[in-house]
């Protein structure tokens, strides 16, 4: 009898699957964490006058934290596969916390500089928690579940600009430090208890867990695949939204910060789509979903050619619309990168998803490079012409399975 029972209760917890109170926890937990990267951008100008540092000096804020997070991604979530990953959370949830209070009481810039780096490197909390979500979910609903809390995750990335705009002119940058802080405070004490516990799934010593990353990346090709398709898409992603603000302050716009700020708003509207591109990688399969979102992409990033053609109004117009299809097929590719990626090995996904997201911000990375470079040099369309070209490579990749895949044997020797 007691034999029945046992598995009538894991039959009911099976059917159950994921309470929603838990998802909202996890979805909430890795927007908030994510967004901790970005709530210094719009407020070098305010935070640099009133330290006194020069704009080159508080340029580095975000590029520390951007780094920082980059190196967390790399060399601390793989740990996420050899601990439980409900003390990790917990852990980097104190640590971002003290390092959000510490940035708003910052009385000069070098404290600042090391404060942003700290933040970079705890915030990576947001990937230790989407692994978590997909260990957590049925694997029959593993993609709505993912996409669910990537909507969390993505949220925060969009709207964590026009937040901290708000509250930086309203209330000073540092109350917008001191309530991030707040808000990881509140959402540490959430997970602590509400998380459940994980178990680890390798033995390895850190030094080989991190050198297993290399051996996971030469033996499974759909990681690889996943890493240079969503690499790809990130370019173009990151040319877009870093060179915005400049582009529309200039000729023909006109506009302040505060406009490029609000189109954080078009991109969130993209990322509300992201739990049907979940749904979809269930039913469908999610080779299925990345060769959509890429092609996406590739016709929103082509559509802006056609500004120059445009009344000013309308040129605005398709500005929004491009950036709605773009977020949309960005996001609906990664869900479904996310869900190839977590099926490759339920033992080492905390590592399979450092790869993927340290190659996304590779990308990220090399394409603010690139689109202020062409931007400063050749104009707007030739940041279009970059985030065109580099989405139309990443959907070939998705495309051309043998040739991509040795390619990317070729060029590792």
């Amino acid at each position: 009898m007691a034999y029945i029972h046992e598995k009538h209760s894991e039959c009911q917890d099976e059917a159950s699957a994921l309470p929603l109170s838990l998802i909202l926890l996890l979805a909430t937990g890795a927007g908030l964490a994510v967004a901790s990267l970005y709530y210094s951008q719009p407020m070098l100008g305010i935070l640099g006058t009133d330290i006194g540092a020069s704009a080159r000096a508080t340029g580095f804020v975000p590029t520390l934290t951007q780094l920082g997070y980059a190196l967390g991604i790399l060399l601390l979530a793989p740990l996420g596969d050899r601990f439980d990953r409900r003390r990790i959370i917990l852990i980097k949830a104190a640590v971002l916390c003290a390092a959000l209070l510490v940035a708003g009481a910052s009385p000069g810039i070098g404290v600042l500089l090391a404060a942003s780096l700290v933040v970079g490197v705890s915030a990576t909390m947001a990937q230790d928690i989407v692994p978590a979500a997909a260990t957590l979910a049925p694997e029959a609903s593993r993609g709505k579940v993912v996409g669910t809390v990537m909507t969390g995750l993505l949220l925060g990335i969009l709207l964590s600009r026009v937040v901290s705009g708000f509250v930086a002119e309203h209330f000073g940058w540092r109350a917008m430090f001191l309530a991030a802080a707040g808000s990881i405070a509140l959402i540490g004490l959430a997970a602590w208890r509400g998380l459940p516990r994980f178990k680890p799934t390798t033995g390895l010593a850190y030094r080989h867990l991190i050198a297993s990353l290399g051996q996971l990346w030469q033996r499974h090709p759909a990681l690889r695949r996943a890493a240079w398709a969503q690499g790809l898409l990130s370019v173009g992603f990151s040319a877009f939204w870093s060179t915005l603000a400049v582009m529309l302050h200039g000729e023909p716009f006109h506009l302040g910060a505060a406009a490029a700020g609000a189109f954080g708003l078009a991109g969130a509207a993209g990322a509300l789509a992201a739990p049907i591109a979940g749904r979809l990688a269930d039913r469908r399969g999610p080779e299925l979903v990345t060769r959509l979102g890429a092609g996406l992409v590739v016709l929103s990033f082509a559509s802006m050619a056609l500004a120059p053609l445009m009344p000013v109004q309308a040129q605005l117009g398709l500005l929004v619309a491009a950036a709605i299809g773009f977020d949309l097929g960005i996001q609906a590719s990664l869900i479904a990168h996310q869900t190839i990626v977590y099926g490759i090995d339920a033992g080492a996904r905390s590592r399979l998803n450092a790869v993927l997201f340290t190659s996304m911000f590779i990308g990220m990375a090399a394409g603010s490079a690139l689109g202020a470079m062409l931007l400063a040099q050749w104009g707007w369309m030739a940041v279009v012409a970059l985030a065109t070209v580099s989405s139309l490579l990443a959907l070939a990749v998705r495309l051309w399975r043998g040739p991509a895949v040795g390619l990317v044997r070729t060029s590792l020797g």
